[in-house]
């Protein structure tokens, strides 16, 4: 029984009011920054509230971009942060899944060694990596092109674990009335542990979506060509400009629009997210 207290009821609401405030208070002046003129910021005073100059900054964004940051129209820079994040995002999981079912339903000389050495890369992440990466990328002729941006980053051995142990909660009895039906391995893969892991792949896809959105060093490194800038890297661009204010109205609304797609993601597939964070058994 859970019992009613007026006092802990508003103290629960305020809390929660306050952390909603709290995380929302950088959006909303970022939002605030970009609706005002480039002296608004001169003086170093920041305002509160939205100014009259909305559509002309988003339209200088999505028409020109910002010319003496080199930065080209944030479209194209939010193509190609979707291309990298998609291909990441559907790489990880499809190597994932594949690696996982392996490892669980296939008998072969050192299996377990193979899982444990896949999952110790997670002490090497990409920055410790990057030097050998990046070398290999451009012997290979990846640079400045998507493939570039994708491959080098599809491997996880987070995403490998976390399917493996969803593969071992499966009933073994699916996998031997499938073999008696006839069914072969890959036929087993497609038809039940895919369905079964639907919820799964859903929360891995929303996380790795938003992983490969927010690569920064990587697109540094690979993309010298304004044609594969992603949005993050043309942000960054746009602050650092060498003999020059920033125009920070128009970083502040290139980093608006940027958060717009991976909000997008999630409020599309919040359902299944959930889900698959707290979902235990089949």
């Amino acid at each position: 029984m859970v019992e009613r207290r007026p006092f802990l009821t508003v103290l629960t609401h305020l809390t929660l009011i306050l952390g909603v405030a709290f995380v929302a208070l950088p959006v909303w002046i970022a939002f605030v920054a970009s609706t005002h003129g480039a002296h608004d910021f001169i003086s170093g005073l920041m305002p509160l509230w939205p100014g009259d100059q909305m559509v002309k900054n988003y339209w200088q964004v999505l028409s020109q971009g910002e010319s003496t940051a080199g930065a080209p129209p944030i479209g194209l820079m939010l193509f190609n942060s979707s291309v990298m994040a998609l291909g990441i995002a559907v790489g990880k999981i499809a190597v994932s899944l594949l690696s996982a079912f392996a490892i669980v339903y296939f008998r072969f000389p050192f299996r377990i060694a193979a899982f444990w050495v896949i999952f110790l890369t997670l002490m090497l992440p990409v920055e410790v990596r990057i030097l050998p990466t990046f070398e290999v990328a451009a012997s290979l002729g990846l640079l400045n092109s998507y493939s570039g941006l994708i491959l080098p980053l599809i491997a996880s051995a987070t995403a490998t674990f976390l399917f493996r142990q969803v593969f071992l909660t499966i009933p073994e009895e699916l996998a031997e009335a499938s073999r008696i039906d006839g069914a072969g391995p890959m036929k087993f893969f497609r038809d039940i542990l895919i369905p079964l892991s639907r919820t799964n792949i859903a929360a891995l896809f929303v996380i790795l979506f938003i992983y490969g959105w927010n690569q920064y060093l990587w697109p540094l490194l690979v993309t010298t060509d304004a044609s594969h800038y992603t949005a993050v890297m043309g942000i960054q661009r746009m602050v650092a400009v060498p003999d020059s204010e920033p125009l920070w109205h128009l970083i502040m609304a290139t980093a608006i629009l940027a958060m717009l797609p991976p909000v997008l993601v999630i409020l599309v597939m919040q359902r299944l997210f959930v889900r698959g964070l707290i979902e235990q058994e089949k």
